[in-house]
């Protein structure tokens, strides 16, 4: 028996009558190319579990579906059916309105074959290049006027890089020695508030 999950169920049944179509019949190719694969929701949407790691998905939105392999950029396309990337829809197969826009049974089901192999084998997607962290340059003025408020100073080293920014770009465009000093004397009074430099705009 297919592991379903009824949470699905309550998806296809919601989708627009088109899609409900593209939908039972991408769930039924997945159960019938990999029986051992468990359903779920994630993100809001149907996804296919095999081996402790996604295998795939499918979504349905008001006009199209999408159908994605997790592990697309691993795999091998031998019959050109991800050269809708990025073009149209999320997915692989590019923006699915009718069951005639995806490809045969066969090949969808040889894909999802390859993407059961690498979960098989335990092979993981490369790690994201985590971003690249820039030291902030605190202007001397400024960071002497914190060292002589303790509030501000807990508070400014407590902001985000871009709320610190905010504040050090705002010093910086002073066109006077004058304009400079009174916003610097605003900042100091604002983060000891733990305010951010547009709190007034903020709701």
């Amino acid at each position: 028996m297919p592991q379903t999950d009824p949470r699905i169920d309550a998806y296809i049944a919601k989708a627009a009558p088109f899609a409900q179509s593209i939908l039972l019949h991408l769930r039924a190719l997945v159960h019938d190319a990999c029986p051992d694969v468990a359903e779920t929701m994630k993100w809001s949407f149907p996804h296919f579990d095999y081996k402790g790691s996604i295998l795939c998905s499918m979504a349905a939105f008001k006009q199209h579906c999408a159908f994605t392999f997790f592990k697309y950029a691993l795999m091998e396309d031998p019959h050109g059916i991800f050269n809708a990337i990025g073009k149209t829809a999320m997915g692989q197969l590019g923006q699915i309105k009718d069951l005639e826009d995806l490809p045969k049974d066969k090949i969808i089901k040889k894909y999802i074959r390859q993407a059961m192999k690498l979960n098989e084998a335990g092979v993981k997607l490369p790690a994201k290049n985590k971003p690249v962290t820039v030291a902030l340059d605190t202007p001397e003025y400024f960071a002497n006027a914190l060292k002589k408020n303790k509030q501000a100073q807990t508070v400014f080293d407590d902001f985000s890089a871009g709320k610190k920014k905010e504040y050090i770009e705002w010093l910086e465009e002073a066109k006077t020695e004058a304009t400079r000093e009174k916003r610097l004397a605003t900042a100091i009074e604002w983060i000891a508030e733990g305010k951010a430099r547009h709190w007034k705009y903020q709701k």
